[in-house]
């Protein structure tokens, strides 16, 4: 059985990583995932392992297991803040008298008071982990934390005359621990502020009257009014009304978007105009929000090389620097005299500073934040690692119908008469294709047989009549005479039992943000793009005339589109944007692939890295841009945090550092770098 279990107060990556590990180590646990970002704990596991896992959870340092249904109160660290306070409150005075120098035992106790108001809980935590150390085998890392770093510091600078030093650490580790809970706390209330997108209740109508019921509730067909105001409840076409639509929560452009009867609205949308009336085209649970909220809830279990670097290194790192600390305490006095204070003292400035809590959450809270910033903009990144990819981007092909064109197919023109278009229509009812939309609403009657001919058209019997709907090609290959037709709509020919009866022209417009989008792309650093297509190349390039493309790949077949898209591959790391069932191969053929989240298809968008919400192209560079910027702040962060503990580390090594200054270090590390991972939430131009 699967089971998602909400919890709160796991704010660390390394506490996750030993939270799943041990979980993981339970009978009759296949898989397990604490999510310290979204808080949440992801097993797999029979329903025998489920009560234990409960009780493990329940039980892990101090985190708790909340109610999924209930509201979720915003944490205020009442808490934290009251423990801090009071340490501070006993520290200062503490702090006079020992620069007065006098009532060295009031001064000694004030501070001892101010540890205990401070790092009280820290010490609780390093109890708790000696027993949750040997269950199941024997894990050493479930120790070696930063409580116990943290703890080790503060009581060896009482153990050797320090005490200002002691609770010194204590107080600016708690602070630097709040501080970075409000942080991270900033960060989830970004992507949670994405469930504003959906809706507590819909208003059905039946009858003469309206009931209010659940968007879960509804049903595909039936009739729902969207006042003004109101969210668009689930997927639908409006029926009855014109108005206008905030569509920002989806695409992320602050525009309004004028719909009217036969328009199809997407859920997540917001009403700014008249109330209209609209029927029900997907369940709740199939709509675009869903999928948008499912995509960005799911994002942070797809790991980038750098987090998972860092979450091993973290395990590898800790017990290392805990040896040194101990080698640095014994082993230098042996040779200098016997002056074991002063290489203790070293020891534990060596111990404060070796923390990797800069890494461990820095790390994945840029991506994190990087997830929720393009999903401000409108596209959904499915994890951090198509982030890393995204960045290293170069070359970018695009599918062209429904992708840089709009996808939304009508007839425009019909050679030979309403029975050419009569048996078109029969043809297509029967097709998956795109092109089939054109037909819909045509009277026609229903193909006794019907077969698709892949990249090229459609086969049928209609009324005993073997009938061929597709391109010119198809005609050519069965020895059908047809003479092409020019002109910039997309045309099918049609014949009927051998011979050639006539055309029909579909016309397809090219979405308007179209040469926007792509010539922003060669702006955020796209060297190359192409189109791969299967229209004829007059046809292709009197569509796509005015782009700023640099190839054009026509006349493919499906099976074509991924060999060209090989060949694509070696002038640099390629991104495939597509729609389609078709698209399918292609994007798997790619680097990166993203996919088209109006207009596409359920293939495309699980074979896709990246969904653009509400098919807006503009998105496109807005990811590119964001990719590249989570890359580089990752890589900061790194860079930077390792040089400045390696730094700190030498200094403290020769003295040059006390241990508060050690801690305030530390501290001052870790948040910078948080400080700095929250520099994706800005806007991406």
């Amino acid at each position: 059985m699967q089971k998602t279990i909400r919890i709160k107060n796991l704010d660390c990556a390394n506490c996750a990583a030993e939270l799943s590990e041990e979980l993981e180590g339970i009978d009759g646990v296949e898989e397990a995932h604490a999510d310290f970002i979204n808080q949440r704990v992801k097993l797999v596991c029979s329903e025998e392992a489920l009560p234990k896992c409960i009780d493990h959870i329940a039980h892990f340092e101090e985190v708790e297991i909340i109610d999924g249904n209930a509201p979720q109160k915003r944490d205020l660290h009442l808490k934290e803040v009251i423990s801090i306070a009071v340490s501070a409150l006993l520290f200062l005075p503490a702090l006079v008298l020992l620069l007065l120098g006098r009532a060295h035992w009031v001064m000694f106790g004030l501070f001892l008071a101010s540890f205990a108001a401070a790092g009280w809980s820290v010490v609780w935590n390093v109890i708790l982990n000696v027993p949750r150390m040997f269950k199941g085998g024997f894990h050493i890392h479930v120790l070696l934390d930063e409580n116990l770093l943290m703890t080790v510091a503060a009581v060896g600078a009482f153990a050797i005359g320090e005490p200002m030093e002691g609770a010194a650490v204590m107080l600016l580790y708690q602070i630097g621990e709040l501080l970075q809970s409000i942080a991270v706390g900033s960060s989830r209330g970004a992507i949670a502020s994405l469930m504003s997108m959906t809706c507590d209740t819909a208003v059905r109508i039946l009858g003469e009257g309206q009931e209010e019921v659940a968007p879960e509730d509804l049903l595909v067909g039936d009739t729902v009014l969207i006042r003004r105001g109101d969210s668009v409840p689930v997927d639908c076409k409006i029926t009855e009304g014109e108005t206008s639509l905030d569509t920002k929560s989806l695409t992320g452009e602050a525009y309004l978007r004028e719909v009217g009867i036969g328009s199809e609205i997407l859920a997540g949308c917001v009403n700014e105009g008249n109330a209209v009336k609209a029927t029900v085209l997907r369940p709740s649970g199939e709509s675009a929000v869903s999928k948008i909220l499912e995509l960005v809830e799911n994002a942070s279990e797809k790991k980038a090389k750098p987090e998972k670097f860092i979450t091993k290194f973290a395990r590898i790192y800790t017990p290392v620097v805990v040896l040194l600390a101990l080698v640095i305490a014994v082993i230098p006095p042996l040779f200098t005299g016997y002056n074991f204070p002063i290489w203790i003292s070293r020891a534990l400035n060596f111990l404060v500073i070796s923390c990797p809590c800069a890494l461990i959450i820095s790390v994945p809270l840029t991506y994190f934040s990087g997830v929720g910033t393009l999903a401000r903009h409108g596209v959904l990144a499915k994890g951090a690692v198509g982030l890393d990819a995204l960045a290293r981007v170069k070359v970018a092909a695009f599918d062209k119908t429904g992708t840089l064109t709009e996808g939304k197919f009508t007839v425009a023109d019909v050679k030979g008469g309403d029975h050419v278009l009569k048996m078109a229509a029969a043809a297509e009812k029967m097709s998956s294709h795109p092109l089939a939309q054109a037909f819909v609403g045509i009277e026609a009657p229903i193909p006794s047989e019907s077969e698709e001919i892949a990249g090229k058209g459609v086969a049928a019997v209609v009324d005993g009549k073997k009938i061929l709907v597709g391109s010119l090609r198809l005609m050519q290959e069965h020895g059908i005479a047809a003479e092409a037709v020019r002109t910039q709509s997309l045309v099918v020919y049609v014949a009927e039992d051998g011979k050639f009866i006539g055309s029909v022209e579909i016309a397809d417009r090219l979405r308007p943000e179209a040469a926007e989008a792509l010539a922003s792309l060669k702006k955020a650093g796209i060297k190359r793009i192409a189109v791969l297509t299967g229209d004829t190349r007059e046809r292709a390039e009197e569509v796509l005339a005015g782009l700023p493309v640099d190839e054009i790949c026509s006349s493919l077949l499906p099976d074509e589109k991924p060999q060209r898209a090989q060949s694509l591959k070696g002038e640099g790391a390629l991104l495939y944007v597509g729609d389609g069932i078709n698209d399918t191969p292609v994007m798997a053929a790619a680097d990166v692939a993203v996919a088209m989240g109006g207009l596409g298809s359920d293939a495309a968008i699980e074979a896709s890295d990246f969904v653009l919400a509400g098919d807006n192209l503009n998105a496109l560079p807005k990811a590119v841009r964001g990719a590249r910027k989570t890359k580089k702040i990752v890589a900061e962060n790194i860079a930077f945090s390792i040089a400045v503990k390696i730094l700190l580390m030498v200094l403290s090594l020769f003295g040059f550092i006390p241990l508060w200054a050690a801690v305030f270090g530390d501290v001052g590390v870790m948040l910078l770098a948080v400080l700095n991972s929250m520099r994706m939430r800005a806007k991406l131009g």
